[in-house]
């Protein structure tokens, strides 16, 4: 049989699997045909830690022993996680790891050791992470996803992941690990950050917009995580989510079908569980609803140990991954649940068969990729400067949102201000505006708040500018001594920050949590943050790191107190990577914008705002609630229950989903539904007119929302359809159509099959927090 798939090329045998002509399967299957069954295990093993596969000393790069070991183990290599990951839990950063033409150098060794161990010379398939820019260093990198789901601007987005993919691309990265997925339902979760909100159809289209903008660029997505995993119990990451197979289709799923859409080539397993099922081991789930409903044929990958965990339900490893490779995972990572399949396969507990398709998808992949023709970079190839792009700069300058403007205190008027005191330590720190994975930064990379608006000063006229850190951990008698009306230790830094706070015109105040790994963190084998109670740590967010309170640091809170008291007019910028508890800071401040993670380019970009260069644009992706007690606090609540109605307090979020301000107010009018008139299962057009008569360019966000009044299960209280976003200049007028799909008013109705459920329903147009039009439908 193996005599008959040879060809004569030359006068020379050649195999089918090295005819370049031939299609991908094509050449895949033939060579899948002569791999024995421990080089087919180890294409669908990803074990290695690929920061550890090299050593760098200098400008030279060798190939560690761990790596050969484990090449020479499976006869090559299917997958190599993180090469180029850098950040303090891989304890690489640019004294000893990858960049520049030292990163192009360990690929080719790596690269070329791989293929030399190989009997048919199969090259490796490169993954890395990139959750908001590519973690590497020099990486391009963009604010978290809560801050891009807070632009509600797609088209941005996509041209952001088009320049991450780019620079990946350069960099020989196959598989870009992304964050894509996770819906927040519990804002104590840590990985709150990496959702782009708590809105389903939100988070579809974002994650529409990141496959196209990286896979444009030859990468492929890799989407995380598949499914439920921001629904958590009581916010605890990797917890169990309680829900049903409706409210997992409703919200959890829309981001994963849009994905498929896109034809991303990869989506990785969650962590968690769902109604008892862990995802791993969750075939209706990666096999029914993944392949046959939603036809996704690419492959499957297993997050980190997550298929060994399995063990809790079958108690050996070996049947572990034997489960979780018979349930649809065909990559694993880091476990030793799939390095031990042969074991599997021989006992009778796994089947060849289920194991020759899983790898077959990724010898597909590798010739679709090209590796086989053009495995290694060009070492002299001039590489692209990604420092000149700008789309990061604008997400964070379109991500922040303005939730509170007294007096139209905003933008500050530089003319009119003397004096400025800075005050908070998330003022000082670029990294607690970066967001969790994130790697080190050169020096004078980006910018933090502080060194933004002296930049801005320094530019525009002879405004004094006051620093203060205003608290730290060096400062915690101090603090505790003034909240008990003792004033000593005027030297301290909230009496610093007091008086600066006394002394100037204006004090904005930044407060906030971080996710910066750039401390005393420690951290599980996943890369975790292991948290420890006994000590005060500086992240209060990431992975990891869940929170039972959604208040501000005490020392925060103290510190925010006694500015409020001193200070003539208060302007706060809270940094975050969650909702906060903000009940005692809004009724203090003249000014609140609120600012989720915005990357390198955060401080820069929120001076801009605070005075007036950029007009605010950002909508909340997620309801900001009155406190931990008052979860859940997600606007698109089913109608069976008055949400979040108790007899000791008020009513509702502080600010719901949608929210947020500009320094003057699109006028919408002469709005108009066309349809082909039944509105049973026709599309729709709304139409209206957009015009700006403010002095600022200002920008308009119209959402569009339906409720359903009727049908064969309870509706939501509203849920976003669709959403548009315009940038007006002073007197300018638009006319804006926002299509709306006949899909937009499916639902999953009693019998769980998709489509129109008869009966009433309203459209709502609302932009920021303004009730805009409405019109009454009904369907057939």
């Amino acid at each position: 049989m193996v005599q008959e798939d040879k060809i004569f090329q030359a006068g020379q045998e050649v195999y089918i699997y090295e005819e370049a002509s031939r299609p991908a399967k094509e050449r895949a299957l033939d060579l899948l045909s002569r791999l024995t069954l421990r080089e087919k295990v180890g294409q669908l093993n990803q074990r290695l830690y690929g920061f550890n596969a090299y050593l760098r000393s200098g400008e030279d790069v060798e190939l560690s022993d761990e790596f050969k070991r484990e090449v020479e183990l499976w006869g090559g290599l299917g997958a190599l996680y993180g090469l180029y990951r850098a950040d303090p839990w891989s304890g690489k950063d640019y004294e000893n790891g990858l960049f520049g033409e030292t990163a192009i150098k360990a690929y080719n060794l790596m690269q070329e050791y791989v293929i030399a161990h190989s009997r048919f010379g199969i090259p490796v398939l490169l993954s890395s992470e990139c959750p908001h820019g590519h973690q590497a260093l020099d990486g391009y990198l963009l604010p978290v996803n809560l801050a891009m789901g807070a632009t509600f601007h797609p088209a941005l987005v996509e041209a952001a992941y088009h320049i991450c993919g780019r620079q990946m691309k350069e960099m020989g990265v196959d598989l870009a690990l992304i964050s894509m997925l996770d819906v927040l339902r519990d804002p104590r979760w840590g990985r709150s950050e990496e959702c782009f909100g708590e809105d389903p159809y939100l988070a579809s289209v974002m994650a529409a917009a990141v496959v196209r903008g990286v896979q444009a660029e030859g990468v492929g997505v890799v989407a995380k995580h598949f499914a439920a995993q921001g629904e958590t119990t009581g916010g605890v990451n990797a917890s169990a989510a309680r829900i049903g197979e409706r409210e997992l289709r409703e919200i959890h799923l829309s981001a994963a079908k849009a994905g498929v859409k896109e034809k991303m080539v990869g989506i990785m397993a969650a962590y968690n569980e769902i109604d008892g099922i862990p995802c791993h081991a969750n075939d209706w789930l990666l096999k029914k609803v993944l392949r046959e409903e939603m036809g996704f044929n690419g492959i499957v990958m297993a997050d980190g140990f997550a298929v060994d965990r399995l063990n809790m339900l079958t108690g050996d490893t070996v049947r572990s991954g034997a489960s979780a490779l018979m349930s649809g995972v065909d990559i694993s990572l880091w476990d030793d649940g799939f390095a031990l399949l042969e074991k599997a396969i021989h006992s009778g507990l796994a089947e060849e068969k289920r194991l020759d398709e899983a790898v077959l998808k990724v010898l597909t992949l590798k010739f679709e990729k090209g590796l086989f023709e053009h495995p290694y970079l060009e070492q002299e190839k001039r590489r692209f400067d990604f420092s000149a792009c700008m789309e990061n700069r604008h997400l964070a300058e379109e991500s922040v949102v303005l939730l509170k403007n007294k007096g139209s205190i905003l933008p500050l008027n530089e003319d009119k201000i003397n004096s400025l005191a800075v005050i908070g330590p998330n003022a000082l720190d670029i990294y607690s505006q970066l967001g969790d994975y994130t790697p080190p930064l050169r020096s004078g990379v980006g910018s933090n708040i502080a060194e933004g608006i002296l930049q801005f000063a320094e530019r525009n006229g002879k405004m004094h500018v006051t620093v203060c850190k205003g608290c730290g951990e060096e400062d915690r008698k101090e603090q505790l001594s003034y909240c008990g009306e003792q004033h000593s230790g005027r030297d301290g830094l909230l009496f610093q920050a007091i008086k600066a706070a006394q002394e100037s015109d204006v004090t904005l105040l930044v407060l906030g949590g971080s996710s910066s790994r750039f401390g005393q963190a420690q951290f599980d084998k996943n890369g975790a943050v292991i948290t420890d109670r006994t000590k005060k740590a500086k992240m209060d967010c990431g992975e990891g790191v869940d929170l039972s309170s959604l208040k501000l640091p005490k020392e925060q809170l103290l510190l925010a107190q006694a500015v409020y008291r001193a200070a003539r007019k208060t302007v706060t910028v809270v940094i975050a990577g969650r909702p906060y508890d903000l009940q005692g800071i809004i009724g203090e401040t003249d000014a609140l914008m609120y600012a989720f993670y915005p990357g390198t380019e955060g401080g820069r970009a929120l001076a801009g705002l605070l005075f007036g260069e950029v007009s605010p644009s950002g909508r909340l992706p997620v309801s900001i609630p009155r406190g931990a007690e008052r979860l859940p606090a997600y606007y698109n609540y089913r109608n069976s229950y008055e949400a979040m109605h108790y007899c000791d307090g008020e009513d509702g979020p502080l600010f719901s989903f949608g929210y947020g301000l500009g320094y003057g107010d699109v006028k919408y009018s002469n709005f108009k539904l066309q349809s082909d008139g039944a509105y049973k299962c026709g599309d729709m057009v709304l139409e209206f007119d957009m015009k700006n008569d403010e002095e600022y360019a200002v920008w308009g966000v119209p959402m569009v929302f339906v409720t359903h009044f009727e049908g064969s299960v309870i509706p939501r209280a509203k849920e976003l359809i669709a959403f548009d976003k315009r940038r007006l200049a002073p007197g300018k007028k638009v006319r804006a159509r926002i299509h709306l799909g006949k899909e937009a008013f499916f639902s999953w109705n009693r019998e769980m099959k998709y489509g129109i459920d008869p009966g009433r329903a309203r459209i709502m147009l609302r932009d920021g927090k303004k009730d805009l039009w409405s019109g009454d439908i009904e369907f057939g």
